[in-house]
């Protein structure tokens, strides 16, 4: 998969929990990306530039 997909599903994840404040909504995302997404995709977005993601989703991966 296309990382910039990847970046998309990511970023779209972490808006949705967005309303549970900050902490909650790094937590969640951190928790559903583990969860939820292949070997494979955690891979390539773990891999790739932090800066390049969106603030919740980059403290997320940090936390994986």
């Amino acid at each position: 998969m296309e990382i910039e997909r990847l970046r998309y599903k990511a970023d779209q994840i972490a808006r949705n929990f967005a309303a549970l404040g900050e902490e909650e909504a790094i937590a969640a995302t951190a928790d559903h990306l583990s969860k939820f997404w292949d070997a494979r995709m955690k891979a390539q977005i773990l891999a790739d530039d932090r800066s390049a993601q969106s603030p919740l989703v980059a403290a997320a991966l940090d936390r994986i």
